[in-house]
């Protein structure tokens, strides 16, 4: 056993000595199949109030232990995010280690559904960066434990739709914290990332009247969302251009993780961060540096609920989208709330967050004897 290795197991099972997003998880599953090529990581943070629940990113991590840090912490953030969002589900998160457009086969899939179904309800998965619709109706027929699978297949499909106004959301709780009124009418927004959130994101800007600045690696992802929006719409060439963009007022990271950092933290211009990325801060830290340049920043895992929100409803059938789209607006109030406790308790609002799902955590395993294991595909 090297260092490295002893290292993370010491996080694991002493997370009160771990500084970090590594400690306090209940489970790891290390799969592989060698038949597929298969190396996938299955992290179940807490099933404190239900089954695990939380998306699959299949990414061509540089080596395995990045990929097992994205899985701790994007699965410790899936707990925070279904516990502020109201939800009786826990927090978990799977990566498959490739490149999708590569490796991404049915039989890989399909041994990928075994490793769901061997923790027999613990973990539901949904899709995440890099799988879709299509691939959970895949996963889906080795295990029923998968959601965001089309409506032919009993699924509820798209979840980016939700996310994308979830989002929104959270970023008119902002603008009414800084300007006064509920609306980005005026305002300029940077959206770095217009792929499957991104996209329906700039919609609803839009339509709410603000000036959106865009950019992203896919020249498609651009030019699709230009021509949607012809003369309302413009494009930068890159991030570092977006975030130093002048007269910006709002930045939203809308791809990978780690979007603030040292890096760009001192670099922004925009006064709200407000964005459907995942562990949008690069390490700790970076939430007082963005309070000590008076920039507000709304927690990535609070706006961006709307899809756990629609997937977790999936769970059982009857999916209800309008319901759904109401329970997501409620991202609003609870940003606020958020928010308000940051202000009370003189923290910023990443740190108030992520006490307030503390609590919520914290009384369900006081007040729940233990989560209830069920199908939620209803077979």
């Amino acid at each position: 056993m090297t260092d490295t290795d002893n290292g993370v197991l010491h996080g694991l099972f002493h997370p009160e000595t771990t500084a970090g997003d590594a400690g306090g998880h209940e489970q790891v599953v290390l799969w592989q199949d060698r038949a597929s090529g298969l190396k996938a990581i299955i992290a179940v943070r807490s099933t404190a109030l239900g089954p695990a629940l939380g998306g699959t990113r299949f990414h061509a991590y540089a080596n395995e232990a990045d990929a097992l840090a994205d899985a701790l912490r994007l699965s410790r953030g899936m707990s925070y995010k279904n516990a502020m969002a109201g939800l009786r589900q826990g927090g978990g998160k799977a990566v498959i280690i490739g490149d999708p457009a590569r490796d991404k086969t049915e039989n890989l899939l399909l041994a990928y559904g075994r490793a769901v179904a061997s923790l027999a309800g613990r973990y539901v998965t949904a899709c995440d960066v890099g799988t879709y619709v299509a691939d959970m109706d895949v996963v889906a027929r080795t295990n029923p434990w998968t959601t965001g699978r089309s409506p032919e297949n009993g699924g509820a499909g798209d979840s980016s739709v939700l996310t994308a106004y979830g989002v929104f959301e959270g970023m008119r709780a902002g603008a009414a914290e800084l300007w006064g009124a509920p609306t980005l009418a005026g305002r300029t927004v940077g959206v770095a990332g217009i792929g499957k959130v991104g996209r329906y994101l700039v919609d609803h800007l839009v339509e709410d009247g603000a000036e959106v600045v865009v950019t992203d690696v896919r020249e498609a992802a651009v030019r699709d969302v230009a021509a949607r929006h012809a003369g309302r719409v413009r494009v930068v060439a890159d991030t570092g251009t977006l975030i130093r963009t002048e007269g910006l007022d709002v930045y939203a990271p809308c791809a990978l993780g780690g979007a603030l950092d040292d890096e760009s933290v001192p670099a922004l211009t925009a006064r709200l961060v407000c964005g459907a990325a995942n562990n949008q801060l690069a390490h700790p830290g970076v939430e007082k540096d963005l309070a000590d340049r008076g920039i507000l920043y709304a927690p990535d895992y609070v706006v961006n609920a709307g899809g756990v929100i629609q997937v977790a409803a999936e769970q059982g059938g009857g999916f209800d989208f309008e319901q759904c789209k109401a329970k997501t607006a409620r991202i609003f109030e609870t940003v606020c709330e958020v928010f308000a406790a940051a202000k009370a308790g003189g923290v910023p609002p990443a740190v108030a967050a992520d006490r307030l799902a503390e609590e919520r955590m914290t009384k369900a395993a006081v007040n729940v004897p233990g989560p209830a294991v069920s199908s939620p595909s209803g077979r």
